[in-house]
């Protein structure tokens, strides 16, 4: 992949998430100044390698000996190899970042599919794991760096159907910073979106819990963390940054209409990651 397609201080990356009742394991290919990667996080923990053969072409990363794409990857990693096979993909009804996306920001996420079937299985630590009938996650982000404060959760996996996002960061925007929020809820066939460019309010934000609000729709997630595991962030372009995350995380969530409840749904499956102010308010 050439650098011209990153940019100056860029970076580049695809989340691809796999989940089958105890497991759950996501793939994270991607490019930096610093260097192609490929790095891997599960319940147990997470490793990282680097790439010296990385390439987009027709829709395929190729990162060594690994695809990914749309309808499935092939995992060739030491210790890690086997394929997943896709089924059809639930993409957003529109860009996750809306008018946003025409701003210079330090980065820019995307939201390939909030959920799609599974097929196949992986040998993963020391273990055949089958994710049969599972679920999958699709997202990316491009950039220079990652917001130096923000909260992000995910999770398709609840008793009932359905699939949630919810990121909260802390934006630099020329001089000035805000605090913007993404959200896409599928539930029952409908998206439904909450967002900053469409007036959201966020009342709350913690590791413990988040309130958002945004006209007849209120969403409230009571969040307990588990045993979470490093990733390695960007920073300006290099992977110096290290963040933690875990699979585990427990989640009790309520959505809102018209004050009446849509849903009330648990999971003790959630990915979620939290990475405080440098000065939080006292």
């Amino acid at each position: 992949m050439s650098k011209n397609l990153i940019g100056k201080k860029g970076f580049v990356g695809w989340y691809f998430k796999h989940q089958q009742k105890e497991h759950t394991v996501s793939f994270i290919p991607g490019m930096a100044e610093s260097g192609a990667f490929v790095q891997v996080i599960w319940d147990k923990g997470s490793r990282q390698f680097s790439i010296s053969d990385f390439s987009i072409k027709n829709g395929i990363i190729r990162a060594d000996r690994c695809l990914f794409s749309k309808k499935g990857c092939r995992i060739d990693l030491p210790d890690i190899k086997g394929e997943l096979r896709y089924g059809a993909l639930t993409p957003l009804n529109s860009d996750i970042m809306g008018p946003f996306r025409f701003l210079p920001m330090e980065c820019r996420h995307s939201v390939i599919s909030m959920s799609h079937s599974l097929k196949g299985s992986l040998f993963l630590d020391k273990a055949l794991q089958c994710y049969d009938n599972g679920t999958g996650y699709i997202e990316s982000d491009r950039g220079t760096s990652f917001p130096r404060s923000y909260l992000w959760l995910q999770c398709n996996q609840f008793n009932t159907p359905c699939s949630i996002m919810v990121s909260i960061a802390e934006i630099p925007l020329a001089r000035t910073c805000f605090t913007g929020c993404i959200c896409s809820i599928h539930f029952q066939g409908k998206e439904y979106r909450l967002a900053t460019y469409q007036g959201v309010r966020i009342h709350a934000q913690g590791p413990g819990h988040v309130c958002l609000s945004q006209g007849n729709l209120l969403l409230e997630i009571d969040i307990r963390r588990s045993s979470s595991h490093p990733l390695s962030a960007p920073l300006q372009g290099q992977m110096s940054s290290l963040v933690r995350e875990t699979h585990q995380a427990h989640l009790h969530c309520r959505f809102f209409q018209d004050g009446k409840l849509v849903f009330s749904l648990k999971s003790n499956r959630a990915s979620f990651e939290y990475v405080p102010p440098m000065n939080p308010t006292p």
